[in-house]
């Protein structure tokens, strides 16, 4: 069977972001997806209106279900939601130090739709960091994780908080005609990226991208080749990206 990504998500009810968007890239990066659903979403592709989390004694239940059952070769997290929910990740994490695993943390939607308390969230990511492969933030939850505000200090602090690689997403940075990506391992940078800035703003790109990475470095490729690979990717997929409603959010075409 092919190597599984076990994704930690919530569940969006439009299908553009959350735990469709990760089965749909990680099918596409050629692994194959599991699921353990960390909440159930009220939400369309352009508005969160609320959310209800899964208990953390129901998310373990469903994440130990599938591991003798599926070759896990990777965890890939999202939404999380609670407090509770992020302890409960970083316990299963330990009890299998030999996942790798990729860290979206996941504050708030492209909306602007709150997926949790973010002040308390970003205390309980503290225990995260350190057992991810790599952590996925764009500038904004780079941010608010670290407090800082300068971009490279920023990044510097994550190392100092544990972390092992980092991928800075520039999509929300004030750079009109492209986007900067900066991929960063042991505290040095391994990898630069820029690609156009693709007019409108899409629901679900920072799930498609992180996902697509864990199908990746599930089925065996090095963190730079997975980011890459995943980038042009994800850029395809956003060109092709559908419009639910007049300039409202777009949703990736990921198929």
């Amino acid at each position: 069977m092919r190597p599984t990504v076990l994704c930690f998500s919530g569940l969006d009810p439009s299908g553009g972001a959350g735990l469709q968007a990760d089965i749909e890239a990680i099918g596409q990066s050629g692994a194959h997806a599991a699921i353990a659903c960390t909440a159930l979403t009220i939400q369309n592709s352009q508005q969160v209106f609320g959310f209800e989390a899964t208990s953390k004694e129901l998310l373990l239940a469903q994440a130990n279900a599938v591991v003798g059952d599926l070759p896990i070769k990777c965890v890939k997290s999202g939404m999380l939601g609670t407090t509770d929910n992020i302890a409960a990740l970083a316990e299963f994490l330990r009890e299998h130090p030999d996942y790798l695993y990729v860290l979206d943390p996941v504050l708030v939607a492209n909306s602007g739709g709150s997926l949790g308390d973010q002040a308390t969230l970003v205390k309980a990511f503290v225990e995260l960091i350190p057992l991810a492969t790599v952590i996925t933030p764009n500038t904004v939850e780079l941010r608010a994780l670290t407090g800082l505000d300068d971009i490279e200090q920023a990044t510097h602090k994550l190392f100092e908080m544990g972390a092992n690689a980092v991928l800075v997403k520039g999509g929300h940075e004030n750079t009109p005609d492209h986007i900067r990506n900066v991929l960063y391992a042991d505290g040095k940078m391994l990898a630069e990226s820029r690609c156009p800035r693709l007019e409108g703003q899409y629901h679900g790109s920072g799930c498609s991208l992180a996902s697509f990475i864990a199908g990746r470095l599930a089925l065996g490729d090095s963190l730079k080749i997975a980011v890459q690979h995943s980038e042009t990717w994800l850029f395809g997929v956003l060109k092709q990206a559908e419009i639910p409603i007049p300039n409202g959010q777009k949703i990736p075409k990921r198929f």
